[in-house]
């Protein structure tokens, strides 16, 4: 008898063990799983496809084509990394619009040279001014790809392989696996090469169609929490009904730079070749109580009647880095009647028909698609017009500002609810989601077990 009340009460404890893991589990993942999921672009992606354009006797020709089917994250400078292993001894006898970063050993070769006889080639794009016939079409652009709610005609790259030592017919052909992607950092995973239909082509007046030998395709799709433990942006808030400017979150993007900054008034913020960018993209950064090296300012200006103004500041705080072809993603209910935007591009995101609460905002061409470096130029402005909705419209309880922001496609750090800036005539707190309250009880209750 006492055996079994052992046995019952070992096997309570282990039941009671496996539900606080499932309730610990749903607990992290309702707080979460909001950020690990981009609902705002839930089909971006960077697809990899290999066309076979012709047999080779001891392989084949590939074009390699790099679409960016991300609609707000583009890949800056120094570009995009290419990875991937071969499935068996394929070698690479020529490329044309790209190159390998390494030759890697091609000794047992006696006549011709391969250009890479590594297992696991890495390739980059050439950069502009490349000779001719080094050229492929929508090459040699540095690496650097827009997105494609941007400017789809350069959201595109690629480059033409010629393989050997591989196999010379669709039966014996193995696919290159363990592709990898840095764009140009990491955050980047791909899944493994599927064949699928050929991809055909129109010849250029258009009166015929050929196809590729064959086709297969890879599809990258971006993680911010890959990328970095900590967020590279944050948001700041303020209105002209209330005193209280509502700053980003204290080491909102991490206090590890903290000990490596520049006071901004100090000599060494002038000293020459501050602005030098480092091979590993090391931001060098201003000081303040943030250290993020952007800060997205959002301004409610003015009410009207019927319309109401919004002024967004964008400042740059790393010395080292200027944004080239920046974007920049808002997400507010009254975004479904913006009436004008001034000094910006602007651009509806509805991933969801139904819905039309975000909109990207982005640089002019040749007048503010550059955000400089930190200092007295290291900032962009723009303010829009918003129509009012009677039925929705109201500027308590921080209804007046974004529900999320995103800067090149890294969501930002928002100030907590309770800071918002309010009507003076309303409550100083502002009510917590059911379902983060939800979980904070839930996670205390777990903590007193």
């Amino acid at each position: 008898m006492e055996h079994k009340n052992v046995y019952c009460q070992r096997r309570r404890c282990h039941s009671f063990l496996e539900l606080k893991f499932a309730l610990l589990a749903i607990a992290f993942f309702m707080l979460s799983h909001a950020e690990a999921y981009d609902p705002l672009d839930p089909t971006g992606n960077i697809t990899i496809k290999w066309d076979v354009m012709s047999w080779t006797p001891d392989g084949y020709v590939a074009a390699v084509t790099i679409n960016n089917f991300q609609m707000y994250r583009h890949i800056g400078a120094p570009g995009w990394t290419l990875g991937w292993q071969w499935a068996k001894k394929e070698v690479i006898w020529t490329m044309v619009g790209a190159q390998t970063t390494e030759q890697g050993d091609c000794s047992k070769f006696k006549a011709n040279i391969p250009h890479c006889c590594k297992r696991t080639p890495i390739v980059v794009d050439l950069l502009p001014g490349v000779p001719y016939n080094q050229q492929f079409a929508n090459c040699c652009k540095g690496g650097v790809l827009s997105a494609w709610g941007q400017d789809p005609a350069s959201a595109v790259s690629a480059f033409q392989v010629s393989v050997g030592l591989a196999g010379t017919s669709n039966k014996t052909v193995k696919l290159p696996k363990n592709f990898t992607l840095q764009g140009p950092g990491p955050g980047y995973t791909c899944g493994p090469a599927k064949v699928v239909p050929s991809t055909v082509y129109l010849t250029s007046d258009r009166r015929r169609k050929t196809q590729a030998l064959m086709t297969w395709n890879v599809t990258c799709t971006y993680s911010q929490f890959l990328a970095s433990k900590n967020p590279s942006c944050c948001v700041s808030f303020s209105s002209f009904y209330n005193e209280t400017i509502t700053p980003c979150p204290s080491c909102a993007c991490g206090c590890h730079n903290k000990n490596n900054c520049i006071l901004s008034n100090s000599k060494a913020a002038h000293r020459t070749g501050i602005n030098t960018p480092k091979k590993d993209n090391t931001p060098l950064l201003q000081c303040t109580h943030h250290m993020c090296p952007i800060r997205v300012h959002w301004h409610v200006k003015v009410n009207y009647k019927e319309y109401w103004r919004v002024k967004i500041a964008i400042t740059n705080f790393n010395y080292r880095m200027n944004y080239t072809q920046w974007t920049l993603v808002a997400q507010h209910p009254n975004l479904n009647n913006v009436t004008q935007v001034f000094s910006f591009d602007y651009k509806p995101l509805v991933p969801y028909e139904s819905i039309n609460d975000t909109g990207m905002f982005y640089g002019m061409k040749f007048y503010n698609d550059l955000l400089m470096e930190a200092g007295p130029q290291g900032n962009v402005q723009s303010e829009l017009l918003l129509q009012k909705n009677k039925d929705t419209f109201t500027f308590k309880q921080g209804w007046a500002f974004p529900r999320k922001v995103y800067f090149n496609g890294d969501e930002c750090m928002l100030p907590p609810p309770d800071t918002y800036p309010f009507l003076p005539n309303s409550a100083n707190a502002n009510p917590i989601t059911s379902l983060t309250m939800a979980a904070s009880v839930l996670l205390v209750v777990l903590s007193i077990w």
